[in-house]
Order: C-alpha cells, then structure tokens, then sequence
C-alpha cells in the first residue's frame, strides 16, 4: 500500500515519462510541466522525457527542430523525441503516435531514477515504459498518473464498441495493476478503477489536478472587452482550450444558429485549436454570434475568462467519466460563472455541483444552453455568487499547494516500496540547451 502522508525528507531523482509538455498550454501538458518544476524547486532532480509539442493543433510545432531535444529548463531536465503525430487524428492513428513516441521513450536515457512516473494518457508508452523498467536490473520504483480513463473513453466517445471497447478496458486494467501505485486525478476515476478494473483501492491515490492559472484583475471591463471584439451589450460566452469529438461543440454551433434566428444580444467565442476546428468553422459560415478564436497567451487568455459573462464547458452526449475538463480549473480561478453542458450525470456536472461555481444543462441540447446562458448572465447576483464559489473551490480543493504536496508524498511512499534510498543530488538552476539534430 502506498502512503500519499508518509513522513519524507530526502532527495529523489525522479523521471517522468509523458507525451505532453510545455509550451503546450492545453490539456495535461500544464500540470505534467507545473508537477516537474515543482518537484526541481523542491530539490529533487527532475529528468522529463516528452515528446515534441503538437496539442491541441495534432501538428508538431515547426519551431521545434531535429529528432531529439535535451535541455534544462526551469530546473527541469527536459529531454524532447519526435514522434508521429497523425493529422488529422483518428483511432489508428493515435495508437501509432502512442507505439512511436514509446519505442522513442524506451531507447532513451532515463538516468538511473529512483522513481519512475508515467502520466497516461499515452496508455500504450505508458505499456511500453513499464515493460522497460520491469525489465531493468534493480528496477525502480514506477507510479501511473491517470489523467483520462482509456476504456470509458473510447466508449463514451464511439471510438470503439463491444469487443473493441472491452479489450481496451481489459488492456488498462492489465497496464494499471501492473504499477507500484496508482494516483487519478478525481473520487470517481477511483472508484471506476476499482469496480471496473478491479484495482484494491489501497492501491489507489486520488491527487486532484490544480489551478495553474493566476486570476487577473482588470481596471477597465469596457477596454478589455474592446480589445476582443465584444461590445458592452451583448451577452459573451466563452469556450477554451480543444476542439475535438468529446467537447461536442456543434452544440455550441446551433446555439448560435439559433440566436441569430431570434436576433438575441449573445455571442459565443470558441477559443483554441483541435482536430474538429475546421469542421466547426465551416458549419458555422454565416453565423453572426459566434467567433473563432486561436489559442491566446496567457495574459490575454486571463483578461478574456475575467471579462467574459459566462465560461462555457461543453460536452457531447453519453460522456459522462471519462476524464475531468482541465480548462475547470482555469474556470474556477477566474471568478466568472460557469454553464455546463453537459450530462447530469457526468464527472463535470458533479463538478460544477461541489464547486457550486455554475449551472448545469443538459448536453447537446442547444436552445438549453442559450436559455442556461441568458439566465445566468442576466441575473447579476446570481453570476457574482457563482465566481465567488469558484474562487473558494479553487482555494480550498484545487489549489496547487496542495496537491504537489500530496504528490511529493506519493512519490516518496512509491520509492519505500522498492526499498529506494533517497540520495542528495545536484539540481540544475539555470537554462541551458543542447540539441541533436540528427
């Protein structure tokens, strides 16, 4: 069983194998990037093996050169291998980037760890990284970090179905009981990998995702308004981060459709990139309410949440466990109420529930979702309650504080279960870059 409040004081040297990394800004990129860094302040040496940059655009990042990158960055020994990224992306294609990002981070150096992490997805690297270290002399210890749960996935999704769905389950079930621990990022996540999976639940942490987004303030709502396009006198829904399959966003689509049709004073703005963007777009040729928008920086992604009336999540039908939207987080933080599309009986609803941060309505229903919209944004009282809760949610649930704390735990309780010896080692303080560009 591994503690997460075990008693620790040494340094470890901890390797991190997963395929996101920053500068993606989107998706588990930012927590698998805050937990390295903050590990490296902590004093631990850090070594992060990731792929090149390529979320949510499903293109690599033509900034990023050669077939392999090695770095320091923040603290952070970074080494990057290209890998396949299939565009656009598709079941097939997905399970080859999973297979050649692997075979690229099992044929490289993981620096002698006394602890091994693997974030998932990818599941099939996450397969291939734990047959590498079940298969090293003195293994180390080695932790999955589940971020999305892959057989409710390809389910709820339609991906797959039947047979194809159940030997998936089976593949994660097999992979996940295969770790010395198992941390999942939410209450439910846990009790499916129980119940489903059949994991004893002494085996399982839950370490909640955090806020990594900074609220900002602003001093003139109008100007910054301004400065997207968006008047005083229309109601301004904002949806962030990937436009893909599970987000559902013709929804959103036909909530604007409508919203011309009754020549209502709302616009929705779709924010990011994804692999159903140009889709969107297109079916929204001649839609006045609704914008389009590439992913921002970070301070005009902060100014755009605070100055929005309402944050949108948006769910397609039937997904209702299988992952936990990262942009909750930044939504929390932002004080700006939140609707929820979504099914009632989803891990996002239970969300916005406990956080008491927004309103749920029903997904793929999109005269719902403009009534839902309207309501809350007319309603000044209402909105200003909605985003204090989100504030309280994030300070006391999803701060950052704590759950790095919790997963310093965890690690340390993972490298006593191999009887690891935590070593003092030299931490990198400054950045410095060499790349192969073979």
């Amino acid at each position: 069983m591994v503690d997460p409040h075990a008693p620790h004081s040494d340094t470890l040297n901890i390797t991190i194998v997963g395929i996101n990394y920053a500068p993606e800004t989107t998706g588990i990129a930012p927590y698998t990037t805050d937990l390295a860094e903050a590990l490296a302040e902590r004093g631990h040496r850090v070594h992060i093996v990731t792929g090149y940059p390529h979320y949510p655009a499903w293109e690599n990042d033509s900034s990023f050169l050669g077939r392999s990158i090695d770095e320091v960055v923040n603290g952070v020994y970074v080494h990057r291998r290209r890998h396949f990224v299939p565009s656009p992306p598709s079941a097939l294609g997905r399970i080859k980037m999973e297979l050649s990002f692997g075979a690229r981070a099992v044929m490289s150096r993981w620096h002698k760890p006394d602890v091994i992490i693997c974030a998932s997805p990818a599941l099939l690297s996450t397969a291939m990284a734990l047959g590498r270290s079940r298969s090293t002399r003195n293994r180390p210890a080695i932790g999955v970090w589940v971020q999305d749960l892959y057989g409710q996935g390809v389910a709820e999704t339609g991906a797959l179905s039947g047979r194809g769905a159940q030997a998936t389950s089976r593949l994660e079930a097999t992979v996940l009981k295969a770790f010395d621990g198992i941390a999942v990022i939410h209450d439910r996540f846990a009790d499916h990998v129980v119940s489903e999976l059949a994991i004893p639940r002494e085996r399982v942490t839950v370490i909640r995702n955090w806020t990594h987004v900074a609220p900002i303030d602003i001093a003139d709502l109008a100007a910054a308004r301004a400065q997207f396009g968006w008047s005083a006198d229309e109601v301004v829904v904002l949806h962030t981060g990937n436009m893909g399959v599970k987000q559902g966003l013709d929804n959103v689509v036909n909530a604007a459709k409508l919203a011309d049709e009754q020549r209502l004073p709302i616009r929705f703005v779709l924010v990011g990139d994804g692999n159903q963007r140009l889709a969107l777009e297109s079916a929204a040729a001649g839609v006045d309410r609704i914008d389009f928008v590439l992913p921002l920086d970070d301070e005009a992604f902060r100014t755009a949440m605070a100055a929005a009336d309402v944050l949108l999540v948006n769910e397609a039908p039937g997904i209702v466990g299988m992952a936990v939207p990262s942009k909750l987080t930044s939504y929390f933080s932002s004080g700006t109420p939140i609707v929820a599309a979504t099914d009632v009986t989803s891990t996002t609803a239970d969300e916005i529930r406990a956080s008491g941060a927004g309103v749920v309505t029903p997904a793929g229903e999109p005269a719902g979702l403009l009534s839902a919209a309207l309501q809350l944004a007319g309603d000044p009282e209402k909105s200003r309650n909605l985003g204090a809760a989100g504030i309280e949610y994030c300070s006391a649930t999803v701060g950052k504080t704590s759950s790095i704390d919790k997963f310093e735990h965890w690690v340390h309780a993972l490298a006593a279960v191999r009887g690891k010896s935590p070593v003092r080692v030299a931490v990198p303080t400054t950045t410095d870059k060499a790349v192969d560009v073979r």
